[in-house]
């Protein structure tokens, strides 16, 4: 039967046992919360030793806290036993609900394994439930489930997450305990594990915080470093829109790219590129208008002029699964693109004179012969003002030569030559290996055939210029006047043509005239008008000198080379110029 004093001493261990567990939920990290389960035992529970097991996320369990013996708690705390030396464990002696007992004469062979224990040696057992020093009770903490937390107690069965093992020793009765200390403590495994559970879930969630601000801190820092290098940065930069029907407006600009088109940003914010590009480099624009694209293009200043800029485009996403912009960078290449147009002209132009020189003159009139003679007959629907080239593209005659024969329009407007994939796209195609077919774009050159009797016939006329008296000049003079002479030539030789036609100095005091859209008539008219405005007096320092000019016309016609239309125009002009020196020596 129950004494008179039982209840009390129940009463008295369930005050203990409360007051425990409500420090347990007072604890403020993980380790205070381990300690205070140990010392929970030795204080509510009326053990004199407890030591708590955590297992590690490797599944072996460590000592994490000891309560009882200062000596004990230095000798094994931190120290690590293996699970499957715990699962044995766990698995013999007598089950007590969830406690493991194991007594002292089955723990004999459990002194060799590696689970950390303290055990000290006494007398054997003077009554049969006297606690002998080598007994161990095992209460196995796991992780608390909805029912469990609902309810204060661990539903029993496999299938539980250990969370860890209270061990216990020396219970200050010296007796092993009854059903109610066998409740007691099991009852108390269950509330260190919710408490253990809350406790790791704090220290995730503290952790988690602490990285989540330092992640921000990290996004607001790079934020900041992106803006400034946005904002500051040397050259243009601009994010726009990806998708959707505002693809490709611009959403933000630095300050080099507003002052580089001479546009605020709140005007920039109106357009697209595709708005300010170049209408003739739309296509290009387009097609690298893509991650990695790059591309060199004009853009529009607001005065209307263009500059050349080179694009290099790279696309970022607001978020990890946000919207997508395309960040642009806008260098400024007009001094590169100049200079390489001042190359260009320096290597196709004449130094002195500033006219295309020999290799310009041959490449464009490479560029209107085919190597099959054209047809009689043959016309084109193009009419006679427009000329084919040899990579298949079109072009009008005042459009393929020098402006006022020598002056480049490309050179100064930056105008660049659309490639033949371009006019490719626009349907012009290559002409057929055999030269006929409904895709014979081709214009073919064809030459008067009355001689200077104009039959109709409008050709590409090639006046060869050999300059009389010019060596003279030269010697009697020097250089320096021989060169003002040349330049002077040259300036009246490109005023006396129409815009369209090319003055070229082959070298020496050799020029060249590529006058298209001629008849017989009208070639002889324009080397009389040529000849005419060379022979007045040419002033230098001073001085009054006088040349001549002897001119000998050629024609260009498909199936014909450059160098065999250069020689028939030489040939020509030799004619010339030797019957005029009998002219002369008859009038003399």
């Amino acid at each position: 039967m129950e004494t008179e004093s039982e209840p009390y001493v129940r009463l008295s261990t369930l005050r203990q046992l409360h007051q425990v567990v409500a420090d347990l939920n007072t604890a403020r990290s993980l380790a205070d919360t381990l300690q205070t389960v140990a010392d929970g035992v030795v204080a509510g529970l009326n053990y004199e030793l407890a030591c708590v097991n955590l297992v590690r996320p490797d599944g072996d369990l460590v000592v994490a806290a000891f309560a009882g013996s200062s000596a004990a708690e230095a000798l094994i705390t931190g120290r690590v036993g293996s699970r499957s030396s715990w699962d044995r464990r766990l698995s013999m002696g007598v089950a007590w609900g969830d406690l493991r007992f194991i007594p002292h004469t089955e723990g004999w062979v459990l002194m060799e394994d590696d689970v950390p224990q303290w055990h000290t040696d006494g007398p054997a057992p003077r009554f049969e439930d006297e606690w002998h020093p080598h007994d161990r009770l095992y209460a196995p903490m796991y992780a608390p489930t909805l029912g469990s937390a609902r309810t204060g107690g661990a539903p029993s069965g496999s299938g539980r997450e250990l969370l860890g093992v209270i061990s216990v020793d020396r219970p200050r009765n010296g007796r092993h305990p009854g059903p109610w200390g066998q409740e007691a403590l099991q009852m108390y495994a269950s509330q260190s594990a919710i408490a253990i559970s809350n406790a790791r879930l704090r220290s995730n969630m503290q952790r988690a915080l602490v990285r989540l601000e330092r992640e921000q801190q990290a996004l607001r820092a790079s934020e900041e470093s992106f803006r400034q290098a946005f904002e500051y940065a040397p050259s243009g930069m601009a994010i726009a829109e990806m998708g959707g029907d505002q693809h490709g407006r611009l959403l933000r600009t630095n300050d080099a790219l507003c002052r580089l088109l001479g546009r605020p940003a709140s005007v920039m914010r109106r357009y697209s590129f595709a708005d300010l590009v170049h209408p003739e480099d739309i296509g290009t624009l387009l097609r690298t208008s893509a991650e990695g694209g790059r591309a060199e293009l004009r853009l529009g200043r607001r005065d209307g002029t263009y500059v050349w800029v080179s694009l290099r485009n790279s696309v970022v996403a607001d978020t990890a699964d946000g919207p997508r912009f395309l960040l642009t960078h806008v260098e400024d290449i007009e001094e590169r693109k100049r200079h390489e147009l001042q190359l260009a002209h320096r290597a196709s132009h004449d130094a002195l004179t500033g006219l295309p020189n020999s290799a310009e003159l041959r490449s464009r009139l490479s560029a209107r012969l085919c190597e099959r003679p054209s047809a009689p007959g043959v016309e084109t629907a193009y009419g006679g003002g427009y000329e084919a080239r040899r990579d298949g593209g079109y072009e009008s005659p005042y459009e393929s030569g020098q402006h006022e024969g020598g002056h480049d329009p490309a050179y100064d407007s930056g105008y660049e030559p659309q490639s033949y994939e371009h006019e490719h796209e626009h349907g012009f195609g290559f002409e057929p290996a055999d030269g006929s077919g409904p895709y014979d774009h081709h214009v073919h050159i064809v030459a008067p055939t009355g001689g200077e009797t104009d039959d109709g016939t409008k050709g590409l006329a090639v006046l060869f210029c050999d300059l009389d008296g010019f060596k003279s000049i030269n010697d009697r003079f020097g250089h320096h006047t021989g060169d003002a002479v040349l330049i002077e030539v040259a300036r009246r030789l490109t005023t006396g043509v129409r815009d369209g036609d090319t003055v070229a100095r082959l070298g020496g005091d050799e020029f060249v005239v590529l006058a298209d859209g001629l008849g017989a008539a009208d070639a002889a008219d324009l080397a009389v008008r040529l000849r005419n405005a060379i022979i007045p007096p040419i002033r230098v320092d001073g001085r009054a000198v006088r040349v001549g000019a002897s001119f000998g016309i050629g024609w260009a016609e498909c199936g014909m080379t450059v160098e065999e239309v250069l020689n028939s125009a030489d040939q020509r002009m030799y004619v010339e110029k030797r019957s005029r020196a009998k002219v002369h020596r008859r009038a003399g």
